[in-house]
């Protein structure tokens, strides 16, 4: 009976240290992981899962060899940063969106992190032989370039280095030349009345342009995204033929959109569901 007291004690520990390594970032600004395990003499590589678990909270930003504040006035964080936060949870998602996929459509895949960990999971797939993929993301067309069966199409316009994305009008007229099947699209917020919305009007803009093009409108947005409001949004909620999403998305917002018709597919650390996949996604619930 003395274990889980003591392995509660430390959970508590490591909350109030966590707590005042956010404080002194957010001071100071930046802190060095040297530092920080010499103040609260503990090991470099604890100080660095605190950092993990900050960064995740979307508290510090970690750099090589610390953490530094984010920038709250940003409308967005930068895509290397948001590509680690929820990663386990994106390449659930993305395996999933992935398995949607047939050969010989053509889908768009928007320049999230998650519709990145969708393309790589399409290039680990394989097998492909007449697959179109339209995306604004140069990360998603680098990926994809040059894989067998695979043609990329990149939209026109102006190169975004926070995401990493194409925004504009430029590639609007590639939408009315191809009939697309798909489109995966990420969020930086997600709510019933508002639908999903993206930190930027440039953003939003191209995206409303795929959510035009596309027969099915396919959302892929972990739980930090629900229930979050957004500057500007891209496609109602009705628009939206189904949501990919990890088992932390509320129960409440799930059951919303199942009275609307809407299928909510959510993957991980759930409770197990007969016929239930087995493998790297721990468990699946669907609600329809």
């Amino acid at each position: 009976m003395t274990e889980p007291a003591s392995t509660a004690t430390r959970d508590v520990f490591a909350r109030e240290r966590q707590e005042s390594i956010a404080r002194i970032v957010e001071e100071q600004g930046r802190a060095r992981v040297n530092d920080l395990a010499a103040q609260f003499r503990v090991s470099a590589v604890t100080i660095r899962k605190d950092l993990l678990v900050l960064e995740s909270e979307r508290r510090v930003l970690r750099t090589h060899g610390g953490a530094i504040a984010p920038d709250r006035g940003r409308p967005e964080v930068a895509f290397e940063i948001r590509e680690r936060l929820q990663s386990v949870e994106k390449s659930w998602i993305g395996a999933a969106g992935a398995a949607l996929v047939e050969d010989g459509e053509s889908i768009v895949l928007d320049a999230s992190t998650t519709a990145l960990s969708v393309a790589r999971h399409l290039k680990a797939r394989g097998g492909w032989s007449q697959l179109t993929v339209l995306t604004n993301g140069l990360r998603i067309a680098s990926e994809l370039a040059g894989h067998p069966g695979i043609t990329v199409l990149i939209l026109g316009g102006r190169v975004r280095w926070e995401a990493l994305s194409v925004v504009g009008q430029l590639g609007d007229g590639l939408f009315s030349r191809i009939n697309v099947q798909k489109a995966f699209l990420g969020a930086a917020g997600f709510t019933i009345d508002a639908g999903l919305a993206d930190a930027t009007e440039e953003e939003a803009q191209i995206k409303r342009s795929m959510v035009a093009a596309a027969r099915e409108v396919i959302a892929i947005v972990d739980r930090t995204k629900w229930g979050r409001a957004a500057v500007a949004t891209f496609s109602p909620t009705d628009r939206v033929t189904l949501v990919l999403t990890d088992a932390g998305a509320p129960d409440e917002m799930v059951r919303a959109l199942a009275t609307r018709g809407i299928e909510v597919r959510r993957f991980g650390a759930t409770e197990s569901t007969a016929g239930a996949p087995t493998g790297r996604r721990a468990a699946t619930t669907v609600v329809r």
